[in-house]
């Protein structure tokens, strides 16, 4: 359907989020809301949710506009969306987990767990999490399907077709970061074979549950379509005008108000972009990664979690096991980006200041970047 990465060329163009903040406003609080709310009178999105956290508690919390154009319902904080990508670094962390627990090593080559597939014995774990396995990154436009169709969807016959289309490596593994779907699409196979259990419950039960997070808030499928938001394209857009050739038409709604509606749909492969939930589920999560002790993993596992790697060369990547590594002007800070059919989102963990940030928009094209870096470096200080 839509390509689950950033759209850096895109959102330059077509985002409306370049306005400065007002330092007029000397109240931080209300200069950040009244930054974001400029945001929404621009078009920038129909509706949004931000936090801002610290390990113990939420330093600001935003959630504004309409979950529904149609209806009139609004964007609540307990409204889902859908994070695509985002979803990767929850999959990166429950490997983790089965690592710490040595059901899984690090270093074994994939086939150790996977044999049917056609990348040979050079992949290992360690490239697949960390984004240089060499696997392809085909463009998923059409790895997705209907949420009225997920009774009936087959995830192991679609994986394996994709396998069959995409069996030749791009490079040598560990050669250089090369980003792929299908590499996190692999590893909620392995979860799957190390554990016994599905990709799902296995993060339901290991991550999200420990968590105390309940399935209303976070999951794989949608909780409640009145507390579901729609996803949208904006109708003056580059995305819009193209539709035709990256969306299947049966996925694409009825305009609502300069928004084109994409009806809701699933992910083939849950581990590389399946999770639904609000940005309070994923403040959870950043702030158990804040804590000196996680509930999800034992620290020499969540050191691993942040260690930057390097390549077969020993040059070092933008990259963990699970988490991409960027800088601001002031600050370092590891995230994960995610975007498809109707939503863009961004998390952030920045150590230094020992504050993390997730963003969640329903709108495809919307700058999650370019908003974190001026919205959050308002709470550095």
């Amino acid at each position: 359907m839509m390509r689950m990465i950033s759209f850096p060329i895109f959102l330059l163009l077509f985002s409306g989020c370049q306005s400065a903040m007002n330092y007029a406003i000397k109240d931080r609080i209300a200069r950040v809301q009244d930054f974001i709310e400029r945001r929404f009178e621009s078009n920038d999105f129909p509706g949004i949710q931000y936090l801002v956290l610290n390990p113990d508690s939420t330093i600001f919390s935003y959630s504004r506009g309409w979950a529904d154009i149609a209806a009139q319902r609004r964007v609540e904080p307990y409204t889902t969306m859908m994070i695509y990508s985002m979803s990767k670094t929850i999959t990166a962390a429950a490997v983790l987990q089965l690592i710490g627990l040595g059901k899984i090593s690090l270093d074994d080559p994939v086939t150790k767990y996977l044999n049917n597939i056609p990348y040979g014995n050079e992949v290992t774990i360690r490239h697949l999490l960390s984004q240089t396995s060499g696997i392809p990154n085909p463009i998923p436009l059409k790895w997705v399907h209907l949420a009225e169709d997920h009774s009936t969807f087959s995830e192991k016959a679609a994986l394996i077709r994709i396998l069959t289309e995409n069996s030749e490596l791009d490079f040598q593994p560990g050669k250089k970061y090369g980003y792929s779907n299908i590499s996190y699409w692999l590893l909620g196979q392995v979860i799957e074979t190390a554990s016994g259990s599905t990709y799902e419950d296995y993060v339901r039960r290991n991550i999200f549950q420990r968590l105390n997070l309940s399935r209303d808030e976070i999951d794989f499928v949608i909780p409640s379509s009145q507390n579901h938001s729609k996803g949208y394209l904006p109708k003056w857009s580059f995305l819009n005008l193209f539709k035709s050739f990256v969306i299947d038409s049966k996925f694409i709604g009825a305009y609502e108000s300069g928004w084109l509606h994409i009806k809701d749909h699933y992910l083939n492969g849950p581990a590389f972009g399946g999770i639904v939930c609000t940005a309070h589920s994923i403040g959870v999560f950043l702030q158990d990664q804040l804590r000196d002790s996680s509930q999800l993993l034992a620290q020499q596992t969540k050191n691993l979690f942040f260690e930057q790697q390097k390549n077969s060369d020993g040059d070092p990547i933008e990259m963990t096991l699970g988490w991409h590594i960027g800088t601001t002007d002031t600050a370092g800070y590891f995230f994960k980006e995610g975007g498809g059919g109707g939503f863009h989102c961004e998390m952030r963990i920045y150590p230094v200041y020992g504050i993390a940030s997730v963003v969640i928009a329903n709108n495809t094209s919307f700058n999650v970047k370019d908003f974190l870096n001026i919205v959050d470096k308002e709470f550095f200080r």
